[in-house]
């Protein structure tokens, strides 16, 4: 799989910290809809050449996922990796990253949240929870977890996921696997195209709802998708270069179908033959395809110390999040 990198120079960082000034002196957060309402250009405000080149991972149809390294990070400034992800004490540690976060995400497209997860921000927090090791969530840590795309229950997933490392010390990798490097026979990817397959939401969208918004109407759209899936093929769009969906620990074929087990367990078998580890170390951006690229996260051992890996995480979309029915749950600017 070819990963493209870049890497800033002393002269970009200098840049860029100097933007930041600029831009964090509202006080508004990336977490919020204001800040991107107020600073809706300000991915221009970008070194020209990471600009390039993140235009160019926009533009090539073939990119499946991306690293920037050499954001500054001051870990002191950040404080210890938070014990939940309902801080008392906010973001306000974080809000330098987060700029340099949001600029990125501009880049691509309409950064958003849903209302499900974490508030609504939109900008999330990834680490270990305590008690909730062996869920497969960014909140896990004892459980590998596997290949998904996210939000690969809903037609109107995400088209980028950008991964923002705050603090990384065991380099705990995020393994990906595009779909362009597999192989497949092609009677597994008539089947895999075909509507024959439950995707329910993931854990989290329900869980949190249910302890904090037990009457929301997200809460009811989520049970309702989880209570009475539609069926829907895991391959979609271009049958020459075909985009994927998959939740392998929430999905499952509709129906007793041996053709369709047989060619998901296929599918399965192909990525993990092409996966390769990146890693999200201080001061990385790593942006991936969601329609692309499926990706997962080794386990670890979490201390709870406040020194466990810490991620920031964005969702883009390429298109206007304010058509269709099901979007009525997503945070929008």
């Amino acid at each position: 799989m070819r990963t493209d990198e870049y890497t800033l120079s002393g002269a970009e960082v200098d840049d860029l910290r100097a933007t930041l000034d600029e831009l964090s002196a509202s006080g508004l957060s990336p977490t919020e809809p204001d800040f991107y309402e107020k600073y809706r250009g300000c991915h221009e405000l970008l070194p020209g050449g990471l600009r390039r080149f993140l235009t160019d991972f926009y533009d090539d149809a073939s990119s499946a996922a991306c690293v920037v390294n050499g954001f500054p990070v001051d870990d002191a400034a950040v404080g210890p990796t938070p014990r939940h992800w309902a801080r008392p004490e906010g973001g306000d540690a974080t809000i330098r990253p987060d700029i340099y976060l949001a600029m990125c995400a501009s880049t691509l497209g309409e950064p958003f949240a849903w209302a499900t997860l974490q508030h609504g921000r939109l900008v999330q927090d990834i680490f270990p929870i305590e008690g909730d090791e062996r869920r497969e969530s960014g909140h896990g840590s004892e459980a590998f977890l596997t290949f998904h795309t996210d939000d690969a229950f809903r037609s109107d997933s995400p088209d980028y996921l950008l991964l923002f490392g705050i603090r990384n010390p065991d380099a705990v990798p995020t393994f990906v696997a595009p779909m362009r490097d597999i192989r497949l026979s092609d009677t597994d990817l008539r089947v895999l195209s075909e509507n024959r397959f439950h995707i329910l939401p993931d854990d989290e969208h329900i869980r949190q709802l249910e302890l904090r918004a037990p009457g929301a109407p997200a809460l009811l759209r989520a049970i309702e998708m989880r209570d009475h899936p539609q069926p829907v093929s895991v391959l979609f769009g271009d049958s020459a270069n075909p985009r994927i969906r998959l939740d392998t620990p929430f999905m499952r074929c509709a129906g007793d179908d041996p053709e369709a087990e047989r060619a998901l367990v296929a599918l399965l078998a192909a990525l993990e033959r092409v996966r390769r580890p990146l890693v999200a170390h201080a001061g990385s951006l790593l942006i991936l395809n969601n329609r692309s690229v499926v990706h997962g996260r080794e386990s670890f051992t979490a201390r709870y110390d406040g020194t466990d890996r810490w991620l920031r995480k964005v969702i883009v979309s390429r298109r206007s999040a304010a058509t269709g029915a099901e979007s009525f749950d997503r945070v929008r600017l």
